[in-house]
């Protein structure tokens, strides 16, 4: 049996309605709000490493400020300066500020200024003062949960002098080398 077409026009038009209501992503994750940055270690321990407040602007760009929880760190002085560490058995990642002026603002598909301000860098528990081209540059990318970043090699050296230009990330992908997912004690950032 065929149902007649106004039926079949009406039928289209109530699915398409019920479609428009039923959000396409129901566990999309925004940039929006505070968030928390977490670190995570091979062995499953995660320590919390501060927050972010991400906040819409005009532009439409996202700005973000980063506040790092000291608490949850260790200090350490390498080579005539104040680290702040997180220490595992094999490792210690040290935090490492971006030293430079920078506009504080991402996008869903441009996350390189948040990436920039989470720069890391990485010594044995052994080993005496700052190794900067030891550097640990976590990719971030978007996921339903947040973002999650993975490890890259970067040498840190590279931003011991101001770059040519303060509103290009000076880390693109050309100068960051993956690293194996059990080639760090702490594999993973996340923000959740």
């Amino acid at each position: 049996m065929t149902l007649p077409r106004w039926l079949r026009q009406l039928s289209a038009c109530a699915w398409l309605a019920w479609i428009a209501c039923v959000p396409l992503s129901a566990g999309a994750w925004e940039l929006a709000g505070v968030r928390t940055v977490t670190l995570h270690a091979r062995n499953g321990d995660a320590l919390k490493l501060g927050t972010v407040q991400f906040t819409p602007q005009a532009d439409g760009r996202i700005g973000f400020v980063l506040a790092m929880e000291r608490e949850h760190l260790k200090d350490f002085f390498l080579s005539m300066k104040e680290f702040k560490c997180a220490e595992g058995p094999s490792e210690i990642l040290c935090h490492v500020p971006y030293p430079y002026a920078q506009p504080g603002t991402v996008s869903a598909t441009d996350l390189a200024w948040l990436e920039h301000s989470l720069l890391f860098m990485f010594k044995k528990p052994s080993e005496f003062g700052a190794k900067l081209w030891n550097g640990v540059y976590f990719q971030l990318r978007l996921t339903d949960q947040g973002l999650e970043g993975t490890p890259q090699a970067i040498d840190l050296n590279r931003i011991s002098a101001p770059p040519d230009r303060l509103d290009i990330p000076p880390y693109r992908a050309a100068l960051r080398d993956d690293m194996r997912p059990d080639e760090r004690w702490f594999n993973r950032l996340t923000i959740e």
